[in-house]
């Protein structure tokens, strides 16, 4: 992901129409008041629990729309290159903030059974409804892009220390060489501003004709 990249908007909200859309952003908001209650201010370590969780959803889409094009030998419409490069892009994300907040054994605990729990949530969920999957990932995303814009106020405000970027950070982002920690929360929330965007774009393809193929 390009971190100089502009999202359509930091702000944008998709706005729930039906069932499938309200599940989606009550399950959303339901997470998103256990992580502010476990986690408060904490950003780093919450984004190392979250990041570990947000990795799945791209992995388990990619996987059963592969095997949903195999088994009825359709075109994929490039959603599974771009499904697992999500997924690769948010194991990066983890990667960089281990580095940053060095969690403890009761994080790394956390992160075991959240993601062990979640994988199963999700694997269901995509296989009962991908459309709802989709959108619950672009909801996510949605609240990812909040908790990074609040993590760089705390940055800019002196609350939290704009320490060097890791080098896996410089290096995956090509930062320059004397990037700081809040030249990464900006390249990390441009990332999930465009998982936002995708996501949401996939649920709308599988309301309509074109992309129905890859409804499981």
């Amino acid at each position: 992901m390009n971190p100089d990249a502009s999202p359509r908007s930091l702000t944008h909200h998709h706005d729930a129409a039906g069932w499938s859309d309200r599940i989606a952003l009550s399950i959303t908001l339901s997470l998103r008041f256990l992580a502010d209650t476990f986690f408060a201010k904490r950003y780093g370590n919450r984004a190392i629990v979250l990041e570990t969780v947000a990795a799945v959803p791209g992995m388990v889409g990619g996987m059963l729309v592969h095997l949903k094009c195999l088994r009825w030998m359709v075109d994929d419409e490039g959603w599974i290159h771009k499904l697992l490069d999500e997924a690769e892009n948010e194991r990066m994300h983890l990667m960089t903030f281990v580095k940053i907040a060095r969690p403890n054994w009761f994080e790394r605990a956390v992160v075991l059974i959240a993601q062990a729990v979640f994988f199963c949530f999700f694997f269901a969920l995509y296989l009962a409804s991908s459309r709802t999957a989709h959108r619950l990932v672009g909801y996510f995303e949605e609240e990812a892009v909040v908790s990074y814009t609040r993590y760089l106020a705390e940055i800019d405000e002196g609350r939290v220390e704009n320490i060097p970027a890791p080098d896996i950070a410089i290096a995956y982002w090509n930062l320059a060489p004397t990037a700081r920690l809040r030249d990464v929360v900006l390249a990390v929330r441009n990332d999930e501003a465009e998982h936002r965007d995708v996501n949401h774009a996939m649920a709308d393809a599988l309301d309509g004709d074109g992309s129905r193929a890859l409804a499981l």
